[in-house]
């Protein structure tokens, strides 16, 4: 301590050697400017050895990286198969830039207490769960604080799919029709204060997609908020199937769970706007962090 003291004082230190080996001499004859001089001195060396240094460990920790677990199969329609692989190449390069880890599976048994444990965000790209056992597993996972990101077709249900738990999950509503062919149209955001919407414009246009309607519609839930709606503007949209009028939202989350669903995902065209992606990268990130709706 002493040596420290030595060379982080070195200027005092030698002042009071001066006055210490000359006899009859005080602070008082040095005069003052002599007297500031250590007193400046000593009060800069003093705050120098308390003021503690910042170190790296001693930094505001961030947010931890988050583990995102992705699942989806390579059986079925081709277009909602290209849309997994192509938003795994998104979502893997997101990945990246170290804010979460990614990982992803075919193998739909995975939707299981032991696989999920330390996931805070599943991922559901093109499929669902079939199986009671994969249900179960899923129903417990978000009762008990996980995070659900669903894409098109991964949200499909109708009186064949016998879920009824998932029908309130999503809201109360049930998938009722679609347009054909997959076409771009004009989307309007209804929350621009969201976490998931923020910083985009009040519409845009969205790439090719085959846009679900559903009954009643999700906007009658009070637990549901709704973040994006096809704009009326669109209507009538689509040739062989026509969504003609109704309200339709495209992307909205049930407040009593930490999930959004995102209408988008059919076809290779749907990563192709900027504007889209930052919207698909806000979304992911979100749950992820287990942030709040604003």
């Amino acid at each position: 301590m002493i040596a420290v003291l030595r060379t982080r004082f070195q200027v005092p230190f030698l002042c009071f050697s001066y006055l210490a080996t000359s006899p009859g001499r005080s602070i008082a004859a040095l005069g003052q400017r002599w007297a500031r001089t250590l007193c400046v001195f000593f009060i800069a060396g003093l705050a120098v050895l308390l003021v503690p240094s910042t170190s790296a460990a001693q930094q505001p920790p961030e947010h931890a990286r988050f583990h995102a677990l992705a699942f989806y199969t390579t059986k079925g329609e081709q277009d909602h198969i290209d849309f997994a692989l192509e938003a795994l190449r998104f979502y893997g390069d997101l990945a990246k830039k170290g804010s979460f880890t990614l990982a992803s599976t075919t193998d739909w048994n995975d939707m299981s207490a032991d696989k999920l444990k330390d996931i805070q965000l599943v991922i559901w790209l093109n499929d669902f769960p079939h199986t009671p056992e994969q249900r179960k597993a899923f129903e417990d996972y978000m009762a008990h604080g996980g995070a659900w990101l669903g894409f098109h077709v991964a949200a499909y249900n109708d009186e064949s799919t016998h879920w009824p738990w998932f029908v309130d999950f999503l809201g109360g509503t049930v998938f009722f029709g679609n347009n054909w062919p997959p076409l771009p149209a004009k989307l309007r955001i209804d929350d621009r204060t969201h976490a998931v919407t923020q910083n985009l414009p009040a519409t845009f246009i969205a790439p090719a997609n085959e846009w679900y309607i559903w009954k009643p519609s999700p906007r009658l839930n009070k637990d549901v908020k709704v973040l994006l709606t096809l704009d009326p503007q669109n209507y009538p949209i689509g040739l062989k199937d026509t969504i003609a009028s109704g309200d339709c939202p495209v992307v909205w989350t049930n407040t009593r769970f930490h999930m959004l669903y995102i209408n988008m995902g059919h076809g290779d065209k749907i990563f192709t706007s900027e504007i889209q992606n930052k919207l698909l990268e806000h979304a992911i990130l979100w749950l992820g962090t287990n942030g709040s709706s604003h």
